[in-house]
């Protein structure tokens, strides 16, 4: 019999249970507000009511609602099923049907979408895109979030771990962050299938960090000026901006990015802000006259940009590819229309450069690797080091380029 009502309910102010019968209890207790007081549901079953419950709150569940709920699990315990495993069960599957149709691809594309804009460096979001496009999506682009197992990123994976281990590690992260991502946003319910540590290490071979690393392929330095020899006519700005980007010894990015505002070439100077630079710290380039020679070559391309887009479409102005800085497969296009075996890459003339200031130049090690812009490795040493040796690289990098031009 029930013995509990509405009016009963609100004048109930003794702290403890008070039963309405079947099972379903109201729990009273002080609230923290002086004079009010918590009052929730719960459910008993079981010999002496061992196994409990709660309902919700008097705030969020009526006497009526209530009853109805005691009423339902008081069926399934009849019925020889456990009333909390149930509830849970019930829940499980309506988050399961929250997923249907929100598929990986959809689940990555929403996630690159909403942090692009956080990204360091804008490259981030079509290097995602790229990777996933071309490994996962052919096999889990189309695969509910909610329903991709370890087996779906093992066969991703497995066929390029070890032909393309930089790239298979980089993807197997991106996998698991898109799915971290769907899990927060309630797309997924189960554990994150795709890390590493205690799961798929053991369904993948390890590499070694000798065998995975592949350095860009590097041009012997003692061949680089019959290159710049035979290159002496070409004026496009795709050869322009390589022969600055090896004269000054700097990325790919940090040259087709460089803004006329950046230099002071009565100092021949060039500033790198450090939003530009892989390690985010501002790096001062000293200016060889070979470079400065190029700089000059290029005043008048009427762009903000030192080396500028020069692509011309006969449907368009000309001008609108003025404000665009070169494109950042130029110079790699360049390289390859002349490297007949298709092997040499831009990031490569940075290894060619530091191996001839080791077997030719000579300057300490940190000056080199100021150079080129590097960490030092060795932390303690780094954490001492505060000059940035513009001077003694003012002459190195002269020297450098005096080897680069030798045989014009």
């Amino acid at each position: 019999m029930s013995k509990l009502s509405v009016l009963k309910i609100k004048s109930i102010t003794k702290i403890g249970m008070h039963s309405d019968g079947d099972g379903l209890v109201l729990k009273v207790q002080k609230s923290a507000v002086e004079g009010q007081f918590n009052k929730t549901w719960i459910y008993r079953w079981g010999a002496n009511g061992a196994n409990s419950m709660g309902l919700g709150s008097l705030d969020e569940v009526s006497l009526a609602e209530a009853r109805d709920l005691a009423r339902e699990y008081r069926k399934m315990y009849k019925n020889g099923l456990d009333p909390r495993s149930e509830r849970e069960k019930a829940k499980q599957a309506l988050k399961a049907s929250h997923t249907k149709g929100f598929t990986f691809k959809e689940a990555s594309e929403q996630y690159i979408s909403s942090h692009k804009f956080s990204w360091r460096n804008p490259k981030h979001a079509d290097q995602w895109t790229n990777t996933l496009n071309t490994y996962a999506f052919p096999i889990m682009g189309k695969i509910q979030c909610a329903d991709i197992t370890v087996d779906h990123v093992y066969e991703v994976l497995k066929p390029i771990w070890e032909k393309k281990n930089e790239t298979a590690m980089r993807l197997r992260g991106r996998i698991e962050t898109v799915l971290a991502w769907a899990s927060s946003m309630e797309h997924r319910t189960f554990s994150n299938v795709a890390s590493y540590k205690g799961n798929l290490q053991y369904r993948l071979p390890t590499i070694s960090r000798r065998n995975r690393i592949k350095h860009h392929n590097a041009m012997p330095y003692d061949v680089l000026p019959k290159f710049i020899l035979e290159n002496k006519n070409e004026i496009s700005t795709s050869w322009k901006a390589l022969l600055f980007c090896i004269l000054t010894a700097t990325r790919t990015s940090e040259t087709i990015q460089a803004s006329w505002s950046e230099f002071d070439l009565s100092k021949k100077l060039w500033i790198i802000p450090k939003e530009r630079m892989k390690k985010s710290k501002e790096h001062r380039v000293p200016l060889s006259d070979q470079a400065i020679k190029l700089l000059n070559s290029q005043l008048s391309n009427g762009s903000k940009w030192v080396f500028n887009n020069e692509q011309i479409n006969k449907d368009k102005d000309i001008a609108e590819y003025k404000d665009k800085s070169l494109s950042n497969m130029a110079m790699l296009t360049f390289i390859r229309r002349r490297d007949v075996n298709k092997t040499f890459t831009v990031h490569g003339f940075r290894s060619t450069f530091r191996d001839w200031a080791a077997e030719k130049a000579n300057y300490p090690r940190e000056v080199c690797e100021q150079a080129l812009a590097h960490s030092l490795a060795d932390q303690a040493e780094a954490a001492y080091q505060r000059a940035d040796y513009f001077d003694k690289r003012k002459t190195l990098m002269q020297e450098w380029a005096d080897y680069c031009f030798s045989l014009n």
